[in-house]
C-alpha cells in the first residue's frame, strides 16, 4: 500500500474517530425516504428524521413561503425583487445580477429552481421578509404550520450555516404541501432549463429527461452535507417523492434515486405501511459533518451542484463504514442505498433536449431587452475607460521610468565628478608657477645674452692666412625670467690696424 493511500486512509479513520468520540453512538447512515405523495404512507426509509444540512433544498421552502404570501394576497407573482448589495455579494451559484437590479417574483423563483442562484434568493428573502432574519421567521413559522417537525432555517438559500438543518421526513412533508397547496405552480419544479438573454442554463436535477416519469423538484449540496436531492416522478397516474441526502457524488445520488423510483413503483403502500407523521423522532441532537468525506482536503467546488468532489479513493472502507451500517429491508433498496461499487459502471440514459423557458429583468420582457441593452453598453463603454485609463498609466509609468533614467543618469555623473574632483589634491599657486616650464626658443634666435660684436672674417691680402675667431659665449639666460626680444646687431667694428 502506498504511503499515499495510507495517509488518506488514516485521515478518514480519524475523523471517524473524532466523530464517535464526539458522541455519535453509531456509524452515520445516509439519510434516505421515499413516499407514496397521494397516501403519505412511507415505501422506504432509512434515518429519515435525523438531522441533516440541507444546501440548497432549502429553496423548497423559500419557494413555499413566497407562494404562500402570494396566495394571502401579501405579494404578487409580478412583485419586484431587487438585488441589494449584500445579495449580489452572496457566493456561487449565482446569476451576478448587479446591485440594484430588479426582477419579478415569478422569475426569481424560476431562476432559483434552475439554476439555484443563491444572490436571487437572498433577494427574495430581504424583499418579501424586509430582512433575512425576518425571513427566516416567516421560514420557520411556516414549517411548523404544515407539520416540520425537525428543521430550523436561517437564511434563504441554503449556505452553509451550522444552526440551519432538516431532515428527510421534513422534505417529503414540504414537497407534499407544494404538490397540494400550489397546484398551479406545479410546472415550476420540472423547468428543464432556463434562458437569460443569449444564455441557457440547464437545471442541477440529473433526473430531468433523463429518467423516464421524473418531474421535480430540487437539488443542493455542500461538503458538510454531501450531494442531496428531493426529486418526484409519475407513473400510472401514481406519484412518488424521493429524498435521498449525504451522497458523494450527483451522479451516485442520480443514480441511487432512479433505483429507488424503480423499486417504489413496484410497491404498494399498504394501510399497515407507516405514514410521514408516526416516523420516530431521532436521536441525533445535530447533523453530522460530512466534509471529511465528501471534500476530504479539497476545496469545495466553485458551485452547489455539479460533478463535486468525491470521497478520496482509497478510503472507501471507511467511508462505506461511516455511511452504511443499517440493513435495508429488500435487495432492491439495499442496492439503491448502499453498494456504491453497483454504481460504478452504470449510468443514466442520455438527457432529452432541453426546453429552455425565458426570464428576464424588469417588469417584462420588452423592458428587460431595454435593460440589458443598457448595461451591455454601459459594461462596454466601462471596458473602453479601463483599456484607455490603462494606456494612460502605462504611457505615464513608462515617461516617469524615463525621466527617472535621465535623473539617475545626471546624479551618476556629478557623482563621478565630484569624486574625480576629490581624488586629485590641488598645488599651490606658486608651486605651479615654478613648475611651470620655460617657453620654446624660436629655431635660429640668438641668445639672450649674445654680444653686438661678432667676429666677421677679414679681408686678407692672397696667400695671407687668418684664423677667425671663436664667437662669444652666450651668457647663461635667467631662470624665472623670460627672455627678452633680441636686440639688433650692431654695425660692423672696423678691424685693428695692423
Amino acid at each position: 500500500m502506498s504511503n499515499r493511500i495510507l495517509r488518506r486512509l488514516t485521515g478518514a479513520f480519524a475523523a471517524l474517530a473524532g466523530l464517535v468520540a464526539a458522541g455519535t453512538a453509531q456509524a452515520v447512515t445516509a439519510p434516505i425516504l421515499v413516499v407514496d405523495v397521494d397516501s403519505g404512507k412511507v415505501i422506504y426509509g432509512q434515518a429519515a428524521t435525523d438531522p441533516w444540512y440541507p444546501a440548497s433544498i432549502t429553496k423548497l421552502m423559500t419557494a413555499y413561503v413566497a407562494l404562500d404570501l402570494v396566495r394571502q394576497g401579501r405579494a404578487s407573482l409580478n412583485s419586484l425583487i431587487t438585488i441589494s448589495p449584500t445579495a449580489a455579494a452572496e457566493p456561487p451559484s449565482k446569476m451576478g445580477f448587479r446591485p440594484g437590479t430588479q426582477l419579478t417574483l415569478d422569475n426569481a423563483l424560476k431562476i432559483i429552481m434552475v439554476k439555484s442562484a443563491n444572490d436571487v434568493a437572498w433577494a427574495i428573502g430581504e424583499s418579501l421578509g424586509g430582512s433575512v432574519e425576518n425571513f427566516a421567521g416567516m421560514m420557520n413559522e411556516t414549517a411548523q404550520r404544515i407539520g416540520m417537525r425537525e428543521s430550523r432555517w436561517t437564511n434563504p438559500n441554503g449556505l452553509p450555516d451550522a444552526q440551519q438543518w432538516t431532515s428527510a421526513r421534513d422534505m417529503a412533508v414540504l414537497a407534499r404541501a407544494l404538490m397540494r397547496d400550489f397546484p398551479d405552480s406545479r410546472d415550476l419544479f420540472s423547468i428543464s432549463a432556463i434562458q437569460f438573454g443569449k444564455a441557457v442554463m440547464a437545471n442541477h436535477n440529473g433526473l430531468l429527461g433523463r429518467y423516464a416519469g421524473a418531474d421535480g423538484m430540487k437539488t443542493g449540496f455542500i461538503c458538510s452535507g454531501g450531494f442531496n436531492v428531493v426529486a418526484s416522478a409519475t407513473r400510472n397516474g401514481r406519484r412518488i417523492v424521493a429524498v435521498v441526502m449525504g451522497q458523494p457524488s450527483a451522479r451516485e445520488r442520480d443514480l441511487k434515486t432512479a433505483d429507488l423510483f424503480d423499486y417504489a413503483f413496484t410497491q404498494s403502500a399498504g394501510w399497515t405501511s407507516q405514514s410521514l407523521e408516526s416516523l420516530s423522532p431521532s436521536a441525533s441532537p445535530a447533523p453530522p459533518d460530512m466534509r471529511p468525506y465528501i471534500c476530504g482536503g479539497k476545496k469545495a467546488p466553485a458551485i452547489d451542484e455539479g460533478p463535486g468532489a468525491i470521497a478520496a479513493s482509497g478510503a472507501e472502507g471507511a467511508v462505506a463504514q461511516f455511511m452504511g451500517a443499517t440493513a435495508a429491508s429488500s435487495p432492491a433498496a439495499a442496492m439503491a442505498a448502499f453498494s456504491s461499487t453497483a454504481l460504478r459502471n452504470r449510468t443514466l440514459p442520455p438527457r432529452a433536449p432541453l426546453q429552455p423557458v425565458a426570464v428576464w429583468i424588469g417588469r417584462d420582457p420588452a423592458e428587460g431587452q431595454a435593460l440589458l441593452a443598457q448595461q451591455e453598453n454601459a459594461a462596454k463603454t466601462a471596458a473602453a475607460e479601463a483599456r484607455q485609463a490603462k494606456l494612460e498609466a502605462a504611457k505615464a509609468k513608462r515617461e516617469a521610468a524615463k525621466e527617472a533614467a535621465r535623473q539617475a543618469q545626471a546624479a551618476r555623473a556629478e557623482k563621478a565628478a565630484q569624486a574625480k574632483a576629490a581624488a586629485k589634491p590641488e598645488k599651490p599657486a606658486t608651486t605651479r608657477a615654478a613648475a611651470k616650464p620655460a617657453p620654446k626658443k624660436p629655431q635660429g634666435a640668438l641668445p639672450q645674452s649674445a654680444t653686438a660684436y661678432t667676429s666677421v672674417e677679414a679681408p686678407t691680402m692672397p696667400g695671407a692666412k687668418h684664423a677667425a675667431k671663436p664667437a662669444a659665449k652666450p651668457a647663461p639666460k635667467a631662470a624665472a625670467k623670460p627672455a627678452p626680444k633680441p636686440a639688433k646687431p650692431a654695425a660692423k667694428k672696423a678691424q685693428a690696424d695692423e
